[in-house]
């Protein structure tokens, strides 16, 4: 489905993602593992044409090459990315930045369908309509931020460290919910710190160090690796 190869980001003189290569089937859940600073939000930046990417990048959505496409034109291919730290509309409702997603002509029409799909992955937002955004929870926001994309209908969700900022109860919940999304065929990527829940719902894995993709296996493997137990789990 995704295809992602030689992906590399300069910062002026720094480069901080070099020769970056993954993918992600249909369905699959798929986390990238790192700590900060390692290269994960350029990594998924990079995809999401939010940064300029080094010539020769390929970065390919069911066949549709998606490099040098302007960011628009990418979330309409079907990637819909979730940045760190929501980025909602505070002053605008749960329904409103709902709305938001659905900006695109092919969306628009399946916003209905759309708006019942993110209730049963988030039920709470359904009594929650109403509700100015900035008046919620983190985890809450975070909830809207991910229903949002959803309403793009995207075929791949990428996630910016979701549980950034939230309490280990909020996170629990968050991520007891990403499983239900790629039940529905939408691929999730994500990159995270926390290892643990991560890799309990993920299929794959990858790790990144210092804007190096150095390692990757089944969610299994990498929760059996020694290496990723002492750089990652805390063992």
């Amino acid at each position: 489905m995704l295809e992602v190869s030689n992906l590399s980001v300069r910062y002026g003189r720094h480069l901080a993602l070099e020769n970056a290569a993954l993918n992600v089937a249909k369905g699959e859940i798929v986390v990238v593992l790192g700590s900060n600073g390692a290269g994960k939000s350029t990594l998924i930046k990079g995809m999401a044409g939010l940064v300029r990417t080094e010539p020769g990048a390929k970065i390919t959505l069911e066949g549709t090459s998606l490099h040098k496409m302007p960011a628009h034109r990418i979330v309409d291919a079907g990637l819909a990315l979730v940045p760190e730290g929501r980025h909602l509309f505070s002053t605008l409702t749960v329904n409103e930045n709902l709305m938001l997603g659905a900006f695109l002509p092919r969306t628009r029409a399946r916003a209905e369908e759309s708006m019942e799909r993110v209730f049963a992955v988030f039920p709470k937002l359904k009594q929650r309509l109403t509700q100015i955004a900035g008046t919620m929870s983190g985890g809450e926001q975070q909830m809207v931020a991910i229903g949002r994309a959803m309403m793009t209908c995207p075929r791949l969700l990428l996630l910016d460290e979701p549980s950034l900022g939230l309490s280990p109860l909020l996170t629990s919940e968050l991520f007891r919910a990403l499983p239900s999304i790629a039940t529905t065929g939408t691929s999730v990527l994500l990159v995270e710190q926390n290892s643990h829940q991560s890799l309990a719902i993920a299929d794959r894995g990858y790790l990144i160090e210092k804007g190096t993709i150095t390692g990757e296996g089944t969610a299994q493997e990498l929760l059996a690796s020694e290496e990723v137990q002492k750089a990652y789990l805390g063992m």
